[in-house]
């Protein structure tokens, strides 16, 4: 079979098409559709701005607002919560194929070191007796103590619990208050139709593979596996090989002019004949964001090199505590720091990157005060203040 070669001009309008940044993130909003297209999207507790999964949302259709994503998990039951490479939200609809991911997660998470040592039969059953009983829980419904020392990240006995009842899908989130999470028994919020769904494993398998190379359209087993975090290495190379005579083999270019190796989508050159030009407005995305979040594709398919340094000792970072990329049209053009004040209400501008060879044209300075004056607007401040401008 002949190899599909993949330029890098067009690897990145593909990519873009496919995370849903090609076209401007106007119209009418379809949440469904939108969790669907991406498969899931990150949570994270960090609030400079906006909340990671908000943000990501917001990036691709500009009507969305933070009270959505909250009322599509508690009201609707349109999606659940569980554990892909980090915390995320899926659609409710995927649960039958996230069966194996409970179970995978049980037992990585039972067999731990950390966890493990902690989980008492007694206190898991003490739990799921007062959930049953009481109705959702939060952690803040406890009083066990952190036992021994305190040490970074460590949890109290009944945080463990909870974390563990609900990486086993036995407890499920039921909704949150602000980002505090309450858990019920997951019969009383998943679906029965899809919950007790019997779907063997090799099958699940299949399933999370072509949905992830779908989402992705091009790549190589390690990135189809890490898409989802929810299947091994083996089991991705089985895959690959009862499926070859339907998988495209390609070649994508990657900004340095260099060739990498990689599987696509069947459908790949429909795909790539239907790509238009990306919208050529500027946008402000979350470090989260899952155009972004694979660090090597980013580099290898952009030339941009980002690392997030919230986790980086201040005396250490290069950039700053949270940084956001800065996409116009196929390229990465700047970093840009910024936070809310919601008391003040105000969005405050600290420090602006340009990368190497990006013009500061006034354009494109006019292009970044609209999207800045469109963040501000999902967080429901009404100007935007300018500090400090790193050049």
């Amino acid at each position: 079979m002949s190899v599909l070669k993949i330029s890098n001009r067009t690897a990145r309008h593909l990519w873009l098409s496919i995370n849903g940044l090609a076209e401007t993130p106007i119209g009418a909003l379809d949440l469904d559709s939108l969790i669907t297209s991406l498969g899931f999207v990150q949570l994270d507790t960090i609030q400079v701005v906006s909340r990671a999964h908000h943000h990501i949302l917001w990036s691709r259709n500009q009507n969305y607002r933070e009270q959505g994503l909250d009322r599509h998990l508690a009201k609707d039951r349109a999606v659940f919560e569980h554990f892909t490479h980090d915390a995320s939200v899926l659609p409710m609809q995927f649960l039958p194929m996230w069966q194996r991911q409970f179970r995978r997660m049980r037992e990585k998470v039972g067999r731990s070191s950390w966890y493990g040592k902690h989980l008492d039969p007694i206190h898991l059953d003490a739990i799921r007796r007062r959930i049953a009983e009481e109705g959702p829980l939060s952690t803040h419904d406890f009083d066990t103590k952190i036992q021994g020392e305190r040490e970074m990240w460590k949890r109290p006995p009944h945080k463990i619990g909870l974390d563990y009842l609900w990486y086993a899908g036995e407890l499920a989130t039921c909704h949150r208050d602000g980002f505090t999470k309450y858990y019920d028994l997951a019969e009383r919020v998943f679906p029965d139709d899809l919950r007790l769904q019997e779907v063997p494993d090799r099958e699940q398998i299949d399933w999370l593979c072509h949905a992830a190379l779908d989402r992705i359209g091009v790549g190589t087993q390690g990135e189809i596996r890490k898409f989802w975090d929810a299947t091994d290495v083996s089991e991705v190379a089985d895959w690959a090989d009862r499926h070859a005579a339907r998988l495209v083999p390609v070649e994508i270019q990657s900004a340095d002019g260099g060739w990498t190796k990689a599987l696509a989508a069947p459908d790949i050159e429909d795909r790539i004949a239907n790509l238009t030009q990306p919208t050529s407005r500027l946008r402000i995305l979350n470090p989260f964001d899952p155009a972004i979040r694979d660090r090597a594709r980013l580099k290898r398919l952009f030339g941009f090199e980002y690392t997030v340094e919230m986790f980086v000792p201040a005396a250490k970072r290069v950039w700053g505590y949270y940084v956001y990329p800065m996409l116009e049209g196929d390229r990465l053009v700047g970093r840009i720091e910024v936070k809310a004040d919601r008391k003040q209400g105000c969005l405050s501008v600290q420090k602006l990157w340009w990368e190497p060879g990006v013009r500061t044209s006034a354009q494109r300075r006019k292009k970044l005060d609209g999207e800045l004056d469109r963040l501000a607007r999902l967080v429901g401040v009404s100007d935007v203040v300018w500090q400090l401008i790193a050049k």
